[in-house]
């Protein structure tokens, strides 16, 4: 009777081993399987995840700039101001073109037994001309002077024939009054007057004397020789003053 309880114990503890070590092997298998699900839980919540595009909030959608034209100025009609209270701006005034010029006529003035040349300025209007302007001085030559100071030594009655202004000097020609009368000092100061007059426009041009047409060579009874054509130098220097 004890061996079959003893038998019986053994086979019931048999049992419960087995039962146990069952319960362990399916404990295990479960733990394993529960932990192997976890981690590839896990390792799929740790993977990054793809969000999807979503459309912009309109705060965060880029600014639209559209252009406001600018306004239209409003144009304000001016008060109409009176003519006569509007200030003029002064008119410049014309600028007066002058045409005149300046000629110089020689007379003789003694002075201690020794005669000078003394100029006198003559005005020329419209003195665009210099054969004009030449002319109008030997008008007043041959007229004679106005100030009694100074003296001609041209003899009265001389006229100017004809007078031209080429480029290689001045050509004068006188009546035959213009030899007649006085002394070599009277000849040679009328000579003097002539050339220096002449000469009153371009004081180193040159001159040529004629009478009546014919070259002026020997002047006055003397035979004072003319040198053709004449200068200020040459007559200063043949027959000083």
């Amino acid at each position: 009777m004890k061996d079959g309880q003893e038998k019986r114990r053994v086979s019931t503890t048999a049992v419960i081993a087995g039962v146990c070590g069952l319960a362990l092997v399916t404990g295990g298998g479960l733990a394993w399987w529960t932990a192997n699900r976890s981690q590839t839980a896990d390792t799929q919540s740790a993977a990054p995840t793809t969000a999807p595009a979503l459309s912009p909030s309109p705060a965060e959608s880029p600014a639209v700039i559209i252009p406001v034209p600018p306004p239209t100025p409003v144009q304000v009609p001016q008060a109409q101001v009176p003519q006569a209270l509007v200030p003029k701006s002064p008119q410049p005034k014309p600028l007066q073109q002058t045409d005149t010029l300046t000629v110089q006529v020689y007379w003789i003035k003694g002075a201690i037994g020794k005669f000078e040349a003394v100029p006198t300025k003559v005005a020329v209007k419209q003195a665009d001309n210099p054969d004009a302007v030449l002319q109008v001085a030997f008008n007043s030559l041959l007229a004679g002077p106005k100030d009694a100071s100074v003296s001609s030594e041209i003899p009265q009655g001389t006229k100017l024939r004809s007078l031209n202004v080429k480029s290689e000097g001045v050509y004068v020609d006188l009546s035959r009054e213009f030899t007649s009368g006085g002394g070599s000092s009277s000849m040679t100061s009328r000579l003097g007057q002539v050339i220096y007059t002449a000469t009153s426009l371009k004081p180193n041009t040159k001159v040529w004397i004629s009478v009546e047409g014919k070259p002026l060579e020997l002047l006055g009874g003397e035979g004072l020789e003319v040198a053709q054509p004449s200068t200020r130098q040459s007559f200063d220097k043949n027959f000083p003053l």
